[in-house]
């Protein structure tokens, strides 16, 4: 059961508002990240010139090489310029957007008084995660340290007195990092998530490992743990190249799943998917508009969710990327052309969103 004042309402970086206020939604971003603090995925290279590449702050020299290298350049992997992300989200909501989603937990930078400056700056609803990154390098040692008990404890107070002393307060649970197979670490932060869960009434959103089989290992804890499956979202279907039975799999377990790369166009480097035994196989817009056709004509219209997962400066506007009014500007015109309705749009980015985010 969710805390009695917030049931039926959504919990933004300024305060409780009704699910009607939502509109359109992302639901999964990132305005302030610092994906270093991960550290799995950067490699020193041993190369002089490529290591200055490395180490060189992104611009319009180097982006050519950042852009099929994102996981190799330090400062690429770093958002932390509020201003750049206040011009960054107004485009979205000049596109018409209301809200946001912000993905960014414990062991990513979460930043919540960020969070609320960008909300005020904006006018844009803003919701905070919660949980925990919890192999992160930044995270590994705490989470270990603790019980999944005081873990959920944690998460429960970002939903009832807020982060920290910030007085901001979270609206979903999420994104909680997993990989494959599952740490011991991950496997407690999703039993703690599910936890807090049935004391918040809020959705969880999992970032999971690539292989086949580690959405399902997911699933299988959280139901373990009592997790309501239909307020789960696996996210990143895209990046991650699962297989049409994988996806079934989990629409038939009731859950959602999130298309949240729109706008990256097949650049992701081949080392990184290839150390977690896939091919680089991320698919390109048109290919992630017929995955979805495919999913709504079999009837799972009410559980896909999109957005764009912007968490990299070559992502943004700023630095010739897509930016957070990509699905508005360019992704939904293109749905129309090849059939998709604007019921079922409103569907996946009003309607969708606002149930997973109103508190239960």
């Amino acid at each position: 059961m969710a805390i009695s004042s917030a049931s039926g309402k959504v919990q933004t970086v300024l305060g409780l508002i009704e699910p009607e206020d939502l509109g359109i939604t992302l639901p999964h971003e990132h305005f302030l990240i610092d994906l270093t603090m991960g550290g799995v995925y950067f490699v020193e290279p041993e190369e002089m010139s490529e290591r200055a590449m490395a180490h060189r702050p992104v611009n319009l020299d180097n982006l050519w090489w950042v852009r099929y290298r994102t996981k190799d350049n330090l400062d690429n992997q770093i958002l932390d310029n509020i201003d750049t992300a206040i011009k960054e989200a107004m485009l979205f909501k000049l596109e018409g957007g209301r809200t946001v989603v912000d993905q960014t937990n414990h062991g990513l930078g979460r930043d919540p008084r960020a969070l609320a400056r960008i909300a005020r700056a904006t006018g844009l609803n803003v919701v905070m995660g919660s949980g925990y990154y919890a192999d992160s390098p930044a995270t590994r040692d705490h989470v270990a340290a603790l019980s999944e008990e005081v873990l959920a404890e944690d998460i429960v107070n970002d939903f009832t007195r807020g982060a920290g002393h910030t007085g901001v307060h979270s609206g979903i649970i999420g994104e909680l990092g997993c990989s494959w197979p599952l740490t011991p670490n991950e496997s407690k932060g999703l039993r703690a998530g599910a936890m807090a869960q049935s004391l918040t009434g809020a959705a969880i959103t999992v970032h999971p490992g690539r292989n086949d089989g580690a959405p399902l290992e997911i699933l299988e804890v959280l139901a373990a743990a009592d997790a309501e499956l239909s307020r789960v979202v696996i996210c990143h279907m895209d990046r991650c190249g699962y297989s049409l039975e994988t996806r079934l799999n989990l629409l038939q377990a009731g859950c959602f799943i999130e298309y949240d790369l729109f706008g990256f166009e097949g650049y992701y480097p081949a080392r990184v998917a290839l150390a977690e035994g896939k091919l680089p196989d991320t698919p390109n817009d048109l290919g992630r508009i017929r995955e979805i056709q495919d999913l709504i004509a079999r009837g799972y219209l009410s559980q896909i969710l999109i957005s764009h997962d912007i968490g990299m400066k070559v992502m943004l506007t700023s630095y010739g990327g897509w930016g957070y009014a990509h699905l508005l500007r360019e992704v939904v015109p293109l749905m129309r052309v090849y059939g998709v309705t604007d019921d079922e749009i409103h569907v996946m980015m009003v309607e969708n969103p606002k149930r997973l985010l109103t508190l239960c």
